[in-house]
């Protein structure tokens, strides 16, 4: 039955499932073309700065963005099974020059970390738009603080790569 009139939540909810397809279909084709999605989610970055250093203001947000996309690298950064969490019967990380070579494999692929930090970007911009997030602070406290984090964070995930002798980007194929 065609014809039939729908209701108007069924309809929104058949014009959402078209969207989510189209959507879906253009993150696919956009895979294999990373430097341009990194260059336009600079682009997104780009603007979003502009619009906190306008408006002066809403640097919980920025913080809290800063905090998340923090998070995001570490998972980037990691491999899938950590050595010093878990022996598995899966992948795991040459320990020894003797061991066979595995391939770095991430806790989170380059594409859903890009995904991430565009989508999480795109709600920071949305959210400097209501004044209710606007949420009076010193920033340089928290500028100093997210350093500090940082440098800490990093600190830690380097000394785990020196530690387990692997290095999380493909650096091309190696030459003798």
């Amino acid at each position: 039955m065609e014809g039939v009139d729908q209701s108007p939540a069924a309809a929104l909810n058949q014009l959402r499932q078209e969207f989510s397809k189209v959507f879906q279909y253009y993150l696919d084709k956009s895979n294999p073309y990373a430097l341009y999605r990194w260059v336009g989610t600079l682009a997104v970055v780009l603007v979003y700065a502009l619009r906190v250093y306008w408006i002066q203001g809403f640097y919980v947000v920025t913080y809290a963005l800063g905090i998340y996309i923090l998070n995001l690298l570490m998972g980037f950064l990691s491999p899938l099974v950590d050595p010093e969490l878990e022996s598995s019967d899966g992948p795991m990380l040459p320990t020894k020059d003797s061991d066979e070579f595995k391939p770095f494999i991430r806790r989170l692929p380059e594409f859903r970390f890009w995904y991430a930090i565009t989508k999480a970007i795109c709600i920071g911009f949305v959210m400097t738009f209501f004044s209710m997030f606007d949420i009076p602070v010193f920033w340089p406290v928290l500028l100093f603080y997210w350093i500090v984090l940082f440098v800490l964070t990093m600190r830690r995930q380097i000394m785990h790569m020196i530690k387990y002798k692997y290095i999380p980007f493909n650096l091309g194929k190696q030459t003798y």
